[in-house]
């Protein structure tokens, strides 16, 4: 299977001051964006928790698909770190 990742001119101008984090983060967001990956997975590679993930997402105006599978995802996170 190939992917194509569509990252903004902006963003390649800005290459060489990119970190390494920046662009996982910019990897992760455009996977997200092509519906290739969910909510959770896009955190762990932005290796961000799940909500800066979304507020990332939400700061740049990206609709948040959450469903049950999701939802489900994020409450064994919670439990996982004895939040639950």
């Amino acid at each position: 299977m190939q992917i194509t990742l569509e990252i903004s001119d902006e963003t390649i101008a800005q290459a060489s001051q990119l970190s390494d984090a920046d662009w996982l983060r910019e990897i992760a967001i455009a996977l997200f964006q092509k519906e290739l990956i969910t909510l959770g997975r896009g955190s762990k590679i932005a290796r961000m928790h799940p909500i800066e993930f979304q507020q990332l997402l939400a700061s740049r105006g990206i609709c948040i698909h959450y469903d049950v599978a999701e939802f489900e995802e994020d409450i064994q996170h919670l439990r996982d770190r004895g939040w639950l």
